[in-house]
């Protein structure tokens, strides 16, 4: 994530400002430039300061203080990039619900954020009525008992509200034996299944990715229930991101996706502030790094894990002295390298063919 500023008057911006805090000009973000622009009004729509725009619009979902995008210029639908991948939303006449919806969109929209800076190939349900990108927003049913399930399946991402229950959402994580768990997590994990489909399945890179994370024609059912009743093996940090990631290659796939989106988006956030670590006692240089690079343009995976060590140990420690949990509480083995070298490959492939 980047930091922005203000075209009025210089102040910085950052992703999720409705409105600058020095000149009060609202701001919104142009997908296309990837930047944050202020805006004035223009008629019934917005003038954009960051490329002199006209007649702009912001997405519908603005209404609901859920969206600060501006939607495509000629867009038919009201919608920016990211909200026209919605499908079922909560119900927005129940506050609670409504808050909940505005916690998801903020994950969602940074999702989209790093999506958009790959051009990843985004499809919609009218793109594609059987296989487009679609979220289903879904409350528990307090009448019949149903719970909602986060998931995915076949281009549907189902995203459980509950979710937004910081106190449900830790229960869950320590019910399970997680070190992390976040919305944006869960969106980045999803949106992983998808584009195995897209860019493994459809791709032709079935081979190479079975060579790496392993056969994925093993049954899933069975794989699920042996994961549960027996748990990861006692030696699975030497080949695994996490201990759900050894339940089966499409979830490994997933987690290793969801980490590589961390990483970068994370890296360029402290590239943004200017931050390097350069530890007193570190007389050999491997707790040592300078972040002066953009992640999203690494040529090799090795330059994001070089540089992610070295932040993660010192922010982990700067946790640890406050009393927090570990930043990033997971370890990095030369095989979890090697695995998101491959989801790097995959990346940085399908950027370089739909560069203009």
């Amino acid at each position: 994530m980047k930091l922005f500023v203000c075209q009025a008057c210089g102040n910085v911006l950052y992703f999720e400002n409705r409105a600058c805090e020095r000149c009060g000009h609202r701001v919104a973000f142009l997908p296309e430039k990837e930047t944050m622009s202020a805006i004035e009004p223009d008629g019934e729509g917005w003038a954009t300061l960051a490329d002199k725009g006209r007649g702009r619009m912001l997405c519908r979902n603005a209404e609901y203080d859920a969206c600060n995008w501006l939607t495509d210029a000629g867009d038919s639908t009201g919608y920016c990039r990211a909200c026209r991948h919605n499908g079922i939303v909560p119900d927005l006449s129940d506050p609670v619900q409504l808050a909940g919806w505005r916690e998801l969109e903020v994950a969602k929209h940074r999702l989209f954020y790093s999506l958009i800076r790959w051009k990843l190939p985004l499809q919609t349900r009218q793109d594609n009525p059987e296989h487009g990108l679609i979220f289903n927003f879904l409350a528990d049913d307090p009448n019949s008992g149903q719970k909602i399930l986060t998931g995915h399946d076949n281009g549907l991402i189902t995203i459980a509200l509950t979710e937004t229950d910081d106190i449900e959402r830790e229960r869950r994580r320590l019910e399970m034996g997680e070190p992390y768990r976040t919305l944006l997590g869960h969106f980045r994990h999803e949106v992983g299944h998808y584009f195995w489909d897209v860019l493994v399945q459809g791709g032709g890179k079935l081979d190479e990715c079975r060579a790496v994370f392993g056969d994925d024609t093993v049954d899933y059912g069975q794989a699920l229930q042996r994961h549960y009743a027996e748990g990861a093996p006692a030696d699975w940090q030497q080949n695994y991101v996490s201990a759900y990631a050894t339940m089966h290659p499409w979830e490994d796939f997933a987690e290793t996706w969801a980490h590589y989106l961390h990483i970068v988006d994370t890296l360029e956030m402290a590239a943004e502030f200017g931050m390097e670590v350069r530890p007193k006692v570190d007389r050999d240089g491997e707790l040592s790094t300078r972040i002066r690079f953009n992640p999203y343009e690494a040529q090799d995976v090795h330059r994001l894990v070089d540089a992610w060590l070295p932040f993660t140990f010192a922010m982990n420690s700067v946790n640890r002295a406050m009393g927090l949990r570990d930043l990033y509480p997971f370890i990095l083995s030369p095989a979890v390298v090697a695995k998101l070298g491959f989801v790097h490959g995959l990346v940085r492939d399908v950027a370089k063919a739909r560069k203009p």
